[in-house]
This record gives structure tokens, sequence and C-alpha cells, in this order.
């Protein structure tokens, strides 16, 4: 099993966790003025990076809290969490 650290509650089992996606993917200010490509490209396509990679999570079974971490895809291993409204680590996102 993955350990994950929840900012808030500590070191926890991954089966607490909910995934949420790739961090950082900001909606169009003004949906509907957005071409179609454009929309289809916010709802659609992500990153799918080998490496350092920006993902939300959520304490579900716990805090209920959402935050982010910076995963590497490639030893599953989470670097960091930093909260929803932080930069990401090395600039990113």
């Amino acid at each position: 099993m993955l350990l994950i650290e929840c900012p808030w509650c500590g070191p926890r089992d991954e089966s607490e966790f909910a995934y949420g996606g790739e961090a950082h993917i900001v909606r169009p200010p003004d949906p509907a003025n957005v071409s179609d490509e454009e929309w289809a490209d916010y709802l659609f396509y992500r990153k799918n990076p080998l490496g350092d990679h920006q993902e939300q999570w959520q304490h579900a079974s716990g805090c209920r809290r959402w935050f982010n971490a910076q995963r590497d895809t490639l030893t599953y291993q989470i670097e960091r969490g930093y909260g929803i409204g932080e930069a990401a680590p090395g600039g990113e996102g």
C-alpha cells in the first residue's frame, strides 16, 4: 500500500484517500465564449508524464479535505503535499 501524508492528519494508508485527477487545471473564465476545441481540451486532455506529476487528493475517510500532491508516476512515491491554492513545486502548473 501507498502511504500518503495528509497535510492535516499526517501519514495514512492509501485506502483512506480519493484521487481527484491532475492539479492546477483552470476552468475557462468565460465558458460560453470558448471554442469546442478549447472546451474539449479543458474537459478531456491531461498530462501523462513519466516522473513528477501534480495531482489532487481528498482525505475521504479522514478530515475530508482536498490537497495537492507531487507524485512520481514511475515509483508512485509522493514527494510532498501542498495546499490547493499554493503554487506547484518548481513553479509548474
